[in-house]
């Protein structure tokens, strides 16, 4: 005898098929479980919050457009919360500086992806600087003076500058007047036009946009050192990060261009020509001097 189902276990098995058939159609669309995704960026406060909105603002926007999900940029106070944020997975993508990098690498236990650099951080520098009339025209002449870095996290703001300056036989704390401590480039560069201290060192790159833009006569404060080169900045993520959107977040980088208006205003304004794939081992050397400057224990 052909058992005909009561209209209420119809219902009950209707409802049971469409919701299996809703839950298969949810993870079958990825797109739809993007849509509810955001990506958190952020970076080292190398310069001030107002300038990192500015310079960040439209590589903001491609990557919303080109990895296809909400992206929000939001400026973190000092260099270490820009690590913390990253190796407590409260950010998604992070600018670090090559030591900021180590430091994020060493507080996860090694689960921090350095995933693009810029072509120009292969061949990184800093600056030392002074007003032209100091007298300064070397490393040695500083022995005795004011002095002052970026941040004490920062590469090439503090542990490079450190690190040639006790290759050169000179140990800031016990050759120089006072170390200074500014917290950002844009900072180190007021505090050298502003005499508060002799010389300062700083990142090549915020220094050359200051002179490009004439926001410092070179007539009264200009450079007296440039380093040897070493690598610096990169885009790190965390491990846990899925494998497709690290992916779809390096393939975006690594195809920005000068070519075209958008990638030049995004390259231009992270002084980039263009970002190139990057790996761990380029760091090491930096976890090396930051050991042997004290500033790694």
């Amino acid at each position: 005898m052909l058992c005909t189902p009561s209209k209420q276990s119809f219902k009950t098995l209707l409802r049971n098929t469409l919701a299996a058939i809703g839950l298969a159609a949810f993870f079958a669309t990825p797109a739809l479980a993007q849509q509810q995704q955001v990506l958190k960026v952020t970076t080292i406060p190398e310069e001030a919050a107002t300038e990192q909105i500015r310079k960040f603002g439209p590589l903001t926007r491609y990557l919303e457009r080109t990895v296809g999900m909400k992206v929000e940029f939001t400026p973190v106070n000092d260099y270490p919360a820009a690590v913390e944020a990253l190796v407590n997975k409260q950010v998604d993508l992070v600018w670090f500086g090559g030591f900021t990098h180590v430091q994020a690498q060493l507080r996860s236990g090694g689960k921090i992806v350095p995933i693009a650099q810029r072509e120009e951080d292969t061949q990184f520098r800093s600056v030392f600087i002074t007003q032209t009339g100091s007298g300064i025209k070397s490393l040695t002449d500083l022995k005795g003076k004011q002095v002052s870095f970026g941040s004490q996290s920062s590469t090439s703001g503090h542990l490079m500058p450190r690190s040639f300056l006790l290759q050169a036989k000179i140990d800031p704390e016990k050759d120089f007047k006072r170390v200074a401590y500014s917290g950002a480039h844009d900072a180190t560069i007021a505090s050298v036009v502003g005499g508060r201290v002799d010389a300062a060192a700083l990142d090549i790159t915020v220094w050359r946009k200051f002179v490009s833009e004439k926001k410092v006569d070179t007539s009264k404060v200009d450079v007296f050192f440039t380093t040897p080169p070493y690598f610096n900045y990169n885009w790190s993520v965390h491990v846990d990060m899925p494998a497709a959107l690290r992916e779809r977040i390096t393939k975006a980088l690594l195809a920005l261009s000068m070519d075209n208006p958008e990638g030049k205003e995004i390259l231009t304004l992270n002084r980039a020509t263009k970002y190139i794939a990057t790996q761990p081992e380029n760091y090491k050397s930096l976890e090396t001097a930051g050991r042997s400057a004290g500033l790694i224990k």
